[in-house]
């Protein structure tokens, strides 16, 4: 027993050791790009014997960060709490109160999760063109909103169908309405599950490209993910600006999971401990 525990304590210590290896690999290569010299051709892994910082000052000026940080910021307070508030209320009427029709519509919210986004950019883009919603933040906030919430209500359902009744019962008893039961009993239970799919909405709309490259045209309307995009088309031949450009695009996705990376983990681990 020892023999095989040891050995699976090897084995799995390898493999973490491999997978932050091909993880950390791209950044590092991107990091050692973006510190060369302007005007160079980086190649491989090779550390710059004289690192130029100021690349990533010139890559915020040249790519306008500080436009693009704005509105990222916006686009992610329109999607993100109106898509976790909405997904919490959802979650509750179709895990834990049971409402009448509530297996027809997560039937209808399960084929959503099948649906790629590919398939809906040319249907959202005659949509938002009829609104008259091109061009602007609402062509990738209100689309965005819709597309994730086949997956928000189904995270939150998964929670609220293992609440116990007894506790919506005790409540009832001491006279809590099914609002008051909502607010004061369930919402603060579930917190864990609440905070990891903020994480997840903000992670994926502050990465979204694909729309904010389709419905918007002006580059400082867009995520900075979506950005990027005519970012690479304007500095496409500088790789050195371009990698120290996408470097400062990404950090803040990594400071956010970073910070919030043990909330997410215990949703995870409580979520697997219920199922």
């Amino acid at each position: 027993m020892n023999l095989t525990s040891r050995s699976e304590r090897l084995t799995g210590r390898i493999f973490l050791i491999a997978l932050v290896v091909v993880t950390l690999l791209p950044f590092l290569s991107m990091l050692s790009a973006a510190l060369q010299p302007r005007g160079t051709v980086p190649t491989g892994l090779a550390w710059p014997a004289d690192p130029q910082w100021g690349n990533f000052a010139d890559a915020f000026t040249a790519a306008n960060m500080g436009a693009l940080l704005r509105s990222s910021l916006l686009i992610v307070v329109g999607v993100v709490p109106i898509g976790v508030v909405i997904a919490t209320m959802a979650g509750f009427g179709l895990g834990h109160l049971r409402v009448p029709g509530g297996r027809i519509a997560f039937g209808l919210l399960l084929l959503g999760l099948t649906l790629p986004f590919e398939a809906v950019v040319t249907p959202l883009y005659y949509q938002m063109r009829d609104l008259g919603l091109l061009n602007t933040r609402w062509a990738i906030i209100l689309p965005l909103i819709g597309l994730y919430m086949p997956f928000s209500v189904f995270w939150m359902r998964a929670h609220f169908a293992t609440v116990p009744k007894e506790l919506s019962e005790a409540a009832r008893v001491d006279g809590s309405n099914t609002w008051q039961l909502f607010w004061r009993v369930h919402v603060p239970l579930a917190r864990p599950a609440i905070a990891s799919l903020t994480i997840l909405l903000f992670l994926w709309t502050w990465n979204q490209f694909l729309l904010a490259i389709v419905l918007v045209d002006d580059a400082t309307k867009r995520t900075m993910a979506g950005a990027l995009g005519a970012f690479q088309g304007q500095w496409g031949t500088d790789l050195v600006l371009l990698c120290a450009g996408s470097l400062l695009i990404l950090t803040p996705t990594l400071i956010v999971f970073l910070i919030f990376q043990r909330q997410f983990i215990k949703a995870l681990i409580q979520g697997s401990l219920k199922g």
